[in-house]
C-alpha cells in the first residue's frame, strides 16, 4: 500500500489497478449468504436462466471494487472513511473467471470548510473486465487527512 495524503489526490489524475479474479466458490458462497437468487448460487438453474449462467451478485461486484480501492487507492494513513457514494450503476454481469480492473478518475479535490486537517476527494470509478467493458460505475466520496505538518526541532 502506498501512503497518500489529500495533497496527493491531484484533480484529473487517473490510474488502474488490478487485477482481481472472480472465483465461482465466492460467487456462489456470496450469493448464499447475501442474496439468494438462483442466477447467483445455483449453476443449473442459472444455466437456463436470464444470464446464461452463474453471475456475481451486484454487491458481490462491488465489495470486490471496495477491495483494489481500499488496498490500492486510498491509504491506511488517511483515510477517514466516507459520507456516501453516487451513481451506482451495475452494467454489464460479472461471471466466474472474469478479470476485474478498477479505474479511478478524481473528479474532485477540496479542502474542508469545518476541519482544516483533511480535505473530500471525490472519485468516478469503475471495474473494468478482461474485454475492456465496464461493468460497475459510481461516484464515491472520500474524507482524507492532510498530510502532517513536519515538527520544528
Amino acid at each position: 500500500m502506498v501512503q497518500r495524503w489529500f495533497e496527493d489526490y491531484a484533480l484529473g489524475a487517473i490510474a488502474e489497478f488490478g487485477p482481481i479474479r472472480v472465483d465461482e466458490t465466492e460467487v456462489v458462497d456470496f450469493g448464499r449468504r447475501f442474496d439468494p437468487q438462483p442466477f447467483h448460487v445455483d449453476a443449473g438453474a442459472a444455466a437456463a436462466g436470464p444470464f446464461g449462467g452463474l453471475i456475481a451478485s451486484g454487491w458481490h461486484t462491488c465489495a470486490l471494487m471496495m477491495r483494489l480501492f481500499a488496498q490500492e487507492f486510498l491509504s491506511p494513513a488517511s483515510s477517514l472513511a466516507s459520507p456516501g457514494v453516487d451513481e451506482l450503476r451495475w452494467i454489464l454481469p460479472v461471471r466466474p473467471g472474469d478479470e476485474l480492473v478498477l479505474r479511478t478518475t478524481v473528479e474532485e479535490a477540496r479542502s474542508s470548510r469545518s476541519k482544516p486537517d483533511r480535505g473530500l476527494v471525490r472519485t468516478r470509478i469503475e471495474l473494468i473486465n478482461q474485454a475492456d467493458e465496464v461493468v460497475l460505475r459510481m461516484v464515491a466520496m472520500n474524507l482524507i487527512r492532510r498530510r502532517p505538518r513536519a515538527t520544528e526541532p
